[in-house]
């Protein structure tokens, strides 16, 4: 069976804002932040020129675009951590990835400098995160775009998200292809 549309844009769900984050949690979330570029060095590691030119979906970004959008978003995100560490509630800058993702660095640019982008800064971002003491979980910053102030715990769950729903697009679409 065909997924469909939303399946193929959403293939792990949506992220829980309202989830409790515990210790044990909060655990498992920074090791989805750790060990994320390694899982996506692995799932691309074989595909070809043309393979990592492939949409994940209909109308969607393609293999490489996907990896270039990860350490862009991921590079916002741990900024807005600094941010949200730094100063009374920030107000963070929104930006357009789709219109990121039609830029040259998507195009030309060869994944691996990505990758190792991302390894870099999932390395500086896991060690602030294992270093925050309890009230600084509940920090926050305004986003004006969602129009939500989110603390440090929802950003932790939405970008530990984020991580795992791009690898899924990736994966999932390798085993459609059956190009493992």
């Amino acid at each position: 069976m065909n997924p469909t549309l939303e399946e193929l844009r959403y293939p792990i769900g949506q992220p829980d804002f309202t989830v409790a984050v515990t210790p044990k949690l909060r655990q498992q979330l920074i090791n989805d932040i750790r060990y994320l570029p390694s899982l996506v060095e692995v799932a691309v590691q074989h595909l070809d020129a043309h393979q990592l030119q492939h949409p994940y979906r209909p109308g969607g970004w393609t293999v490489a675009q996907v990896v270039h959008h990860l350490a862009d978003s991921h590079q916002n995100g741990l900024f807005r951590l600094k941010l949200a560490l730094t100063e009374q509630q920030p107000i963070i800058k929104p930006y357009d990835e789709g219109a990121w993702a039609m830029l040259p660095d998507y195009i030309h640019t060869p994944i691996n400098i990505s990758i190792t982008l991302l390894h870099s800064l999932h390395r500086k971002w896991v060690e602030i995160l294992e270093h925050m003491q309890e009230n600084d979980w509940k920090r926050d910053f305004y986003h004006p775009e969602a129009k939500v102030i989110m603390n440090l715990d929802q950003h932790l769950v939405n970008y530990a998200w984020h991580g795992k729903h791009h690898l899924a697009h990736i994966e999932n679409l390798i085993e459609r292809e059956a190009w493992k």
